[in-house]
């Protein structure tokens, strides 16, 4: 640990988020015990609130154990819950010599990383042991995703595992792993429990696993009613799937059928390139980002990047900043906001879309994808459950086929026709309307 860092700053550092007592009780109530002796183990223990909520209600018979890699937060768990074993470990690295019948706890949450970029950044010496280690780590990935996987293979037959984690496990490709795994090793019970913690803006579910079975059930809330159950689950997206919802997507055909998505350049590749300028100057037009994009238009004044370059140099960052085509926004939430960009702007974010047959009617389709009942479909599926909008949700927006051409065919896009859109672009000045 590092010593100049406060207790509040380490226990950040570390991903560490208290857990509210009334989603204690919540997840207490979700572990009832199946023999008068069970093992149980609280990881990431912090003061053991779980661990103590467990005795209060079912005694001190049970064998107790917490781990934590904060000393301090050690030496507080042994004085508060003296009649368990407390031990200074990092647990994904742990190495016990006998199984669990219960895990349950809160682990921590965040991308391990250099302190500038990610919270996690006094475990980065650690990083590629850990990747290494867990065959569910991809990407970037999030701690809490890791602690899930080890938990699971501390789990005796028939055990269980009660999590509160973020949401983003359910949607999120760098999870496919996760699910899959999660999908082999025993049925899921999902619950939706908002935004409990209130230092931290982190949408959370809590997470039950039932070694040893199959099935997945959501849960919006402390309701003992699913929203929908899976007899049998393989890994795909968790999703608060409705009736309606699943017709009004098996009526068209995906959006990824018919389009290309491909996403924006990056701040540090834009800020790399020699024509790009940090001040306005003429002849150079404003590298747009979210903020830009609006419900069917543009707004191609305000710079709100910071940053400029010539129009006709934007190619060089994307192929498609060369042509008209659709942007979708990224950063905008469990919404869907679309336009066209009918004057070839450079862009830093956002999605952006190229057909891949010839006929589709993009100013329709920017009509549609705007309207309300998209909105209705992408706000029940996944409710808040990211911040932003990704590219899977995006490719699995149903298109009516009233918008797309009878006969699909491989779009080719012939170098005179790159021709001439380029200079139909260039035609447009940055004042002019097109």
């Amino acid at each position: 640990m590092k010593p100049e860092l406060s207790e509040k700053e380490q226990k950040r550092a570390l991903g560490a988020v208290a857990t509210p007592p009334d989603l204690v009780s919540f997840m207490l109530s979700l572990t009832s015990p199946m023999r008068s002796r069970l093992r149980v183990l609280e990881p990431a223990c912090g003061d053991a609130p779980f661990l103590r909520a467990f005795a209060e209600q079912y005694g001190t018979h049970h064998e107790l154990v917490g781990v934590d890699i904060d000393p301090t937060a050690v030496a507080e768990a042994r004085r508060r819950m003296p009649s368990a074993t407390i031990l200074e470990e990092d647990f994904l690295l742990w190495q016990p010599g006998e199984a669990f019948d219960l895990i349950i706890g809160n682990p921590p949450y965040g991308i391990i990383g250099d302190a500038s970029h990610y919270p996690i950044h006094i475990l980065k010496e650690r990083k590629n042991l850990y990747k290494r280690r867990f065959q569910t780590w991809r990407g970037k990935f999030n701690i809490y995703g890791a602690f899930i996987e080890r938990a699971v293979n501390l789990l005796r037959p028939n055990g269980r595992l009660v999590f509160v984690v973020p949401s983003t496990w359910l949607v999120l490709d760098d999870f496919a792993r996760l699910r899959q795994f999660l999908a082999r090793e025993g049925r899921l019970e999902v619950y939706y429990v908002g935004r409990p913690f209130p230092e931290r803006n982190v949408v959370a579910v809590v997470l039950v696993l039932q070694r040893g079975e199959q099935g997945l059930s959501l849960y919006a809330g402390q309701s003992k009613e699913p929203t929908f159950r899976k007899a049998v689950y393989r890994g795909e997206l968790i999703r608060f799937e409705t009736p309606d919802a699943i017709a009004f997507e098996r009526q068209g055909v995906p959006l990824g059928e018919w389009l290309e998505i491909h996403f924006a350049a990056r701040s540090p590749e834009i800020r790399r390139h020699p024509s790009v300028v940090g001040e306005r100057r003429d002849g150079l037009v404003p590298i747009l980002t979210g903020r830009n994009l609006k419900p069917g238009w543009i707004d191609y004044e305000t710079c709100y990047s910071g940053l400029w370059m010539p129009r006709e140099e934007a190619p060089s960052l994307r192929f498609f900043y060369a042509f008209p085509h659709l942007v979708v926004g990224h950063t905008k939430g469990a919404r869907v906001i679309a336009a066209r960009d009918e004057r070839c702007y450079p862009w830093r974010e956002e999605f952006h879309l190229v057909p891949k047959v010839a006929g589709l009617d993009e100013k329709a389709l920017v009509e549609y994808l705007n309207s309300e009942q998209v909105q209705r479909y992408v706000r029940t599926l996944y409710r808040d459950l990211l911040p932003h909008l990704t590219m899977t949700q995006l490719r699995l927006v149903p298109i009516p086929p009233a918008l797309v051409p009878p006969i699909p065919g491989p779009r080719q896009l012939h170098l005179w026709e790159e021709t001439v859109e380029i200079v139909a672009c260039a035609a447009i000045g940055p004042g002019m309307k097109p």
